[in-house]
């Protein structure tokens, strides 16, 4: 589930090879997102002068949001709904805070307050569905995401998160074809190409789970998960240097992430030594 406020996407070049070597600073050690300063400075200004405007506070707090300042998302979120009890945009972008710090319960109130609020609001079906999801409430959840589909065709989010449920439910297939329905909606995104590669993977088609992955690392070369996954992949098509490339990257990443460990080993890797990865 997305925020209202479009933030900028930093693409990053590949190498080559790999070598497994210490690791760089963690990609969490550094801004996340360069311009939410800024746009926090700028929010401000506009709810100096403008105190009691909710949207300003609900702009504010989706910058804080994405910037992972979840208290003052929070505490601005609280304000918007304040000044106006039936925003229901910023109960769901509330929501969406408490589902990242693990608050479903809160999230589920939220979720649903915007739905009285909007009956036809699709953000806030998604978002009640994640909850459902999250809770093991499968049935629950497949509804919401199916009326968040029927609301808004054209979100691909609700198509992944329904991939996901029906991933779960080791339905591959449907899962496949949910994917494949956000990858044509939004196209540069990591996280479709790496869990349809996972349900191919599921259904032994390893060719095309390693074609998902090597779109997904050049779409974001620190996913540790889509190099892990990679590497497997890679693994299962008995072409070893290669999956130790990738192990190597994802150790590269983290070199204590057990996974990508027992996969580089499995294949033979060795440490110092340098690796091909495409």
């Amino acid at each position: 589930m997305r925020w209202r406020l479009p933030l900028p996407i930093l693409f990053l070049a590949l190498a080559g090879c790999a070598t497994v070597s210490n690791p760089s600073a963690s990609d969490q050690d550094k801004p996340l997102y360069p311009g939410s300063q800024s746009n926090v400075a700028s929010l401000s200004e506009v709810i100096a002068a403008h105190p009691d405007d909710p949207q300003a506070y609900n702009m504010r707090g989706v910058v804080y949001g994405e910037a992972g300042s979840n208290e003052p998302a929070l505490a601005d979120f609280n304000k918007a709904i304040s000044l106006d009890p039936n925003y229901a945009q910023a109960y769901a972008n509330r929501a969406l805070v408490y589902r990242k710090i693990k608050k479903f319960d809160l999230a589920l109130a939220d979720d649903n307050k915007a739905l009285a609020i909007d009956p036809s609001y699709a953000s806030a079906y998604l978002g009640r569905g994640i909850v459902y999801r999250e809770q093991g409430r499968n049935n629950q959840a497949l509804e919401d995401f199916n009326k968040a589909i029927t609301l808004r065709p054209e979100n691909p989010e609700a198509f992944y998160n329904r991939g996901l449920l029906y991933q779960t439910q080791r339905q591959h297939a449907f899962a496949i074809d949910d994917f494949s329905t956000a990858i044509g909606l939004v196209g540069q995104k990591t996280e479709p190409y790496v869990a349809r590669a996972l349900s191919y993977l599921a259904l032994s088609n390893a060719k095309l789970a390693a074609d998902d992955l090597d779109q997904a690392v050049q779409l974001e070369p620190t996913n540790l998960r889509a190099w892990t996954s990679r590497g497997l992949a890679y693994e299962r098509l008995g072409q070893k240097d290669k999956a130790a490339g990738s192990y190597a990257k994802a150790l590269n990443i983290n070199d204590k992430y057990q996974p990508a460990k027992e996969g580089f080993a499995r294949v033979g890797g060795k440490i110092g030594q340098t690796y091909p990865t495409f």
